[in-house]
């Protein structure tokens, strides 16, 4: 008696053999092996002016079952007057690859983020399409207007003598908590690590933002469920109880020792959850920083190189990628004034160190894969974003174009600038504009694992019809990046190809406000991440009005 949808939810392998081969003295009885797979839903949001469907994110896998409750949410920018389509894919999960063409597809839905918004308490509940002739089940959505509270709140929790729910051994227990809603319902926010291999766990202590615990209704209802973990997903309720923020923010005292119940038919069982700390911090933001005069340094632009295996030919010839066309900018130029254009902005003197690599250089002809674009080795600054490009048209003049790519000499190239400057007082953000092929992958990933540690960002865009496979991979969003079996500490590469921000007929001058847009998108968050690991603070705010005679405080991008 399943659902529809439940043979896309398992994968029969049946090795038949072992039916002919049965000994009913020493063969072992044939067992149909069942692997159960894992639901993912990914949301894609279109755009106003290509129309294209463009990821916006996915959840996180959810293991064994037909009715997945999904922890990690979307948050959208909702904007009364515009149109805002979004779809959402459901996908049965077969591997741990991201690449979705890999999965089983389960259906679609269709909606506007104004239709949600408009629903009765914010809940819609739609049917799922997409395969013909066949039910996919529903899904169910709500939203919920975040508040501006910026506090976030850490907290330990331990419990006593749980319920020993498994035959064998000791309970694997964890804990889940649900924020209530203004419609009565009960919303995930939160999933503790599980405990193996007790009655007595302590949880590691989590951090997790007010607003996604009460929504900054510090009365509001919040429910803690208490499981035991199975290996087959089927995990076992051993009971629960419920609290609020205000309670929580006792701190460890009695009024945060909760008894907690487990009644069914057959027994009545009481335990024990203790609060062993919480403390609030308050979350900066970007802009605090940037209010309190950090120092942002875009210290590099990388002017790739194209190599023969592109066959993109010289820059004079108009099948090249760098083809200097009188009446327009190519990929290359046009990429960088749309990023760079928005980043000066920031930058008080508008000087920036320009470098390019993959090119034989005069008057010998040596490979560099770190020289200045503007030939001068003592000061590789230009002026503004227009500097940039007339050194880059120069040294398209000067410099013999040639493989093979290696990224890892400019990334560790600001990496060196980066190391110098811990204390928070600068950022370096490298931007890189580059054909696709990549020569030093396993250098390069080990740059941008020691990178990550250090107060620097990396963004490439990719130009061409090239595979940006490699590309990908170094962005991390799916599967962070690795080097000699060392995690990047954090995420510090955006990459975007230039080529969706094109419309049918080439044109690209319309989106290149969207490029810059999507460039820049993950600045913020990989900064203050890095601020935050070191526990650096926003200066104060400068007074807005310096009287005379006293020098303003510069900010540096």
């Amino acid at each position: 008696v399943s659902p529809p949808s439940f043979l896309s939810s398992l994968k029969i392998c049946e090795d038949m053999s072992s039916v002919y081969d049965f000994d009913p003295i020493t063969g072992n009885i044939p067992a149909t092996k069942v692997e159960i797979t894992v639901s993912l839903c990914v949301l894609y949001t279109q755009g106003v002016e290509t129309k294209q469907w463009r990821e916006f994110g996915r959840t996180e896998v959810i293991d064994n079952t037909l009715n997945p409750d999904f922890v990690r949410k979307y948050i959208l920018d909702y904007f009364f007057e515009e149109k805002q389509n979004l779809r959402f894919d459901l996908y049965d999960v077969d591997s741990k690859s991201p690449d979705l063409s890999k999965h089983d597809f389960l259906g679609q839905m269709f909606c506007t983020l104004g239709e949600i918004v408009g629903s009765p308490a914010s809940r819609l509940e739609k049917p799922l399409g997409g395969i013909p002739g066949k039910k996919c089940g529903t899904i169910v959505l709500s939203a919920e207007e975040l508040s501006n509270c910026r506090d976030s709140a850490t907290m330990q929790f331990c419990a006593n003598k749980l319920d020993k729910k498994d035959f064998f051994g000791k309970s694997d227990p964890f804990m889940v908590f649900y924020r209530s809603n203004e419609d009565g319902t009960f919303t995930i926010c939160h999933k503790t690590e599980v405990v193996k291999n007790t009655l007595n766990p302590v949880w590691q202590p989590f951090t997790i933002p007010v607003r996604a615990l009460c929504n900054g209704d510090y009365d509001r209802t919040i429910k803690v469920e208490v499981y035991d973990w199975d290996r087959d997903g089927s995990h076992d309720f051993i009971g629960d109880f419920t609290t609020s923020y205000r309670e929580l923010a006792r701190g460890q005292s009695q009024f945060n020792v909760y008894e907690v119940s487990n009644s069914s038919i057959f027994f009545l069982f009481f335990f024990y959850v203790t609060l062993l700390s919480f403390s609030v911090e308050s979350e900066f933001t970007f802009l605090d920083y940037i209010k309190g005069g950090i120092q942002e340094v875009i210290p590099s632009h990388g002017g790739d190189n194209v190599t023969p295996l592109i066959s993109t030919g010289n820059p004079s010839q108009s099948t090249s990628l760098h083809y200097m066309n009188p009446y327009q900018l190519n990929a290359y130029a046009m990429a960088l004034k749309a990023v760079g254009e928005i980043i000066q902005d920031y930058d008080s003197d508008k000087m920036f160190p320009a470098l390019g690599f993959g090119a034989k250089l005069p008057p010998d002809g040596r490979v560099s894969h770190e020289f200045p674009l503007n030939g001068n080795m003592e000061n590789p600054y230009c002026n503004g974003i227009e500097g940039i490009l007339e050194a880059y048209h120069q040294s398209l003049k000067t410099v013999q174009l040639y493989g093979p790519t290696n990224f890892a000499p400019v990334v560790n190239h600001v990496a060196r600038y980066a190391a110098a400057v811990q204390d928070g007082s600068q950022y370096f953000v490298l931007l890189i504009i580059t054909d696709g092929v990549i020569s030093d992958m396993a250098q390069t990933k080990e740059a941008i694992v020691n990178g990550a540690k250090l107060p620097m960002s990396i963004i490439i865009v990719g130009v061409g019809q090239a595979e940006f496979d490699a590309m990908v991979e170094l962005d991390g969003d799916d599967i962070r990046i690795s080097s000699r079996g060392k995690l990047a500490e954090r995420d510090i590469v955006q990459f975007v190809p230039f080529r969706d921000y094109m419309d049918r007929t080439g044109n690209h001058v319309l989106s290149m406000a969207r490029l810059a847009k999507d460039v820049l998108a993950e600045i913020p968050d990989q900064f203050i991440s890095y601020m935050k690991s070191r526990g650096i603070k926003p200066n104060p705010a400068p007074p807005p009005y310096t009287p005379p005679g006293h020098t303003h405080h510069h900010t540096q991008i």
